[in-house]
């Protein structure tokens, strides 16, 4: 496309890409993300495309490669437009039905559609389908719908507006107003007033003359994948986020720190920048505006305390990304010692919308203090795993059990590890808890950036939290003694209670030492990483005294408390269990009772796993 050089000639191209964009033609979109793309979505696009070419339809029929939509549990995902039919788990058999029957036929495969667990009704089109019932979808609402890899897709519903906007008819000061107005506040975990943030930035970079923006997309939270389907489904969001950040804070040069282990993301957000660049809409003299901002892209090797902030600017600078310090804070001292702002993905995809649609309108959605939506990649043990833009204030009841569909196999919920590895722990007595900052911090959890792992009934809350202390074990970067002394203890406290070798004084020991790293530690890495463990002993304290003075596993999980066993009356002697014990510690010959011995049994569960007479039990 031609370099645009003034607003007006943006406005007449936007125009023209709006009026070419069409959703009532033939069209087959499908989902390309990295997790379908994992279950061979690539290859259905492939065939797609050649049985369309092949039966003569590639004119009048596109087939479109698009982000995530989000319902990642029945990926790959194909929506057939105009009527938008939602077909799910899509093989590469599935594509000649698909041409002859639904393309040239107008018929629909019922085995194609998703079908509800509990009334076994085949529900057609995507609209109707639960898992979008509660959703608000606002940043997430052109994944799935546009083609990544086309400026033209992002621009056709609007994209780039926003900046348009901004440059033809606001001063910065009056966009910052706008973003305080709205009541966005930061998507990355902190929850702080975004307008505020960039106030106390556009401040500093007034008195110093020069300053930074970044996009933080340095997502690690274990089962986290939400801004890594931002940046691959719509990386234009972005970026149109960040230039009206600029012109609002007065900075000239940007950065994207995001993790090299995302590569779909890295190369669209790549070519998206290049595209913008091309279009005028980055780079020198945006739109004619007399406004510069570049924007690079940083890789950063997959340390999750690179998430916090202070150890995010080491890393882009080259050094070692360790956390420092604070205050100063970056808006005063940041990058190479000039004020920085730094964003969440969420944050900056956000502003565009807050701009188009006004702050106004954007806080009328949410709670009186928590405004917008939130996007939560809902994980775990749950039926309908994937990522769920809801509005703030939504229960937790609703967005478990109405979106992601309930707790598989008729299992009782049990809690919910929502914020990441920092967040904490929440039962089902608090189901009916508000999603929002307030709320959530009252009860010893946090928003944080949107991970939610569900566990079950069969999930044992002390090894719950083991699992959480090792991932923030393994991931402090040592610099202070706080967090890499006493997460150590805690995790080896935690370890040797699940070994069945707890002692009296563990639990308070626990809670000592998770105060200390709380209130000592350098960064918000060490700071939370004892949440999850507050939380479990807070709402779970029952199952720690378990396994210390009863030395019993309830969930019969930890392997040091339980033993396995074989039902007499039930076992027929198939040797099916002998042949997978990898340790031998099964005995018996063919159509006789079958024994483990215990001194032998590794706890591994393959026995109870291939028994198909129910015959192995864990005790």
């Amino acid at each position: 496309m031609n370099h645009l050089q003034s607003v007006s000639e943006f406005q007449t191209w936007q125009k023209s890409m709006a009026a070419g964009w069409d959703e009532t033609k033939p069209c087959l979109r499908v989902c390309d993300g990295t997790g379908c793309r994992a279950l061979g979505s690539q290859k259905v696009l492939a065939a797609l495309r050649d049985e369309i070419k092949n039966t003569k339809l590639d004119t009048q029929i596109e087939v479109v490669g698009t982000g995530c939509p989000g319902f990642c549990e029945c990926g790959p995902l194909i929506t057939v437009y105009p009527q938008r039919i939602s077909y799910q788990k899509i093989r590469v058999q599935d594509v000649p039905d698909i041409v002859e029957k639904t393309l040239v036929k107008g018929q629909v495969l019922d085995r194609l559609l998703y079908t509800d667990p509990l009334t076994g009704e085949h529900i057609k089109l995507e609209p109707d389908l639960p898992f979008y019932q509660r959703q608000k979808r606002l940043v997430l609402d052109f994944n799935g719908r546009i083609d990544p890899t086309k400026l033209e897709d992002y621009a056709a519903l609007g994209g780039y507006t926003a900046l348009e906007k901004v440059l033809a008819s606001m001063t910065p000061e009056q966009v910052i107003a706008e973003v305080k107005a709205s009541g966005l506040r930061g998507r990355g975990g902190a929850g702080f007033s975004t307008g505020t943030k960039w106030q106390l930035c556009r401040n500093n970079v007034l008195k110093v003359g020069a300053g930074f923006i970044v996009c933080n997309a340095d997502e690690g939270d274990p089962g986290a994948f939400m801004d890594r389907s931002v940046v691959e489904g719509n990386p234009h969001s972005v970026i149109e986020g960040m230039v009206i950040g600029a012109y609002a804070m007065g900075v000239h040069q940007g950065f994207v720190y995001i993790r090299a282990e995302y590569p779909l993301a890295v190369e669209n957000l790549k070519l998206a920048i290049k595209q913008a660049e091309t279009a005028g809409l980055l780079g020198k003299d945006i739109l004619g505006s007399g406004f510069d901002f570049m924007l690079g892209v940083r890789l950063g090797a997959g340390a999750f305390v690179c998430g916090e902030e202070t150890a995010l600017m080491a890393s882009i600078e080259g050094r070692i990304g360790e956390p420092r310090p604070r205050p100063p804070y970056p808006a005063e001292e940041g990058l190479w010692g000039k004020p920085t702002n730094i964003n969440n993905v969420k944050s900056w995809a956000s502003i565009p919308i807050v701009i188009r649609q006004g702050a106004e309108w954007y806080s009328a959605i949410g709670t009186e203090k928590s405004k917008g939506t939130m996007i939560f990649s809902v994980v775990g043990k749950i039926n309908n795993t994937g990522l769920a833009e809801v509005p703030m204030g939504i229960s937790l009841r609703q967005l478990i059990f109405d979106i992601g569909g309930g707790i598989p196999n008729g299992k009782a919920f049990k809690a919910a590890q929502i914020g990441g590895p920092s967040g904490g722990c929440l039962p089902a007595e608090h189901l009916d808890v508000p999603i929002d900052y307030e709320s959530l911090t009252a009860l010893g959890a946090i928003v944080g950036s949107g991970g939610l792992v569900v566990a079950d009934e069969d999930t044992c809350m002390v090894d719950f939290a083991r699992y959480f202390m090792n991932f923030t074990q393994e991931e402090s970067c040592g610099k202070c003694v706080p967090c890499r002394i006493g997460t150590k203890a805690m995790l080896s406290t935690l370890e040797r209670i699940c070994a069945g070798k707890g002692q009296p004084g563990d639990v308070d020991y626990l809670l000592e030492l998770a105060s200390a790293v709380k209130s000592s530690s350098l960064c918000g890495l060490g700071q939370t990483a004892p949440n999850p463990v507050l939380t479990t002993i807070r709402y779970f304290r029952d199952e720690y005294e378990a396994h210390i003075f009863d030395k019993k596993c309830p969930a019969k999980v930890c392997k040091g408390l339980i033993t396995y066993s074989i039902i007499p009356e039930k076992c027929n002697g198939c040797m099916v269990c002998l042949r997978n014990c990898t340790s031998n510690a099964i005995s018996g010959a063919k159509r006789e009772l079958h024994v483990i011995d215990d001194e032998l049994c590794t706890r591994c569960g393959v026995c109870m796993n291939v028994c198909k007479f129910d015959a192995v039990e864990v005790n």
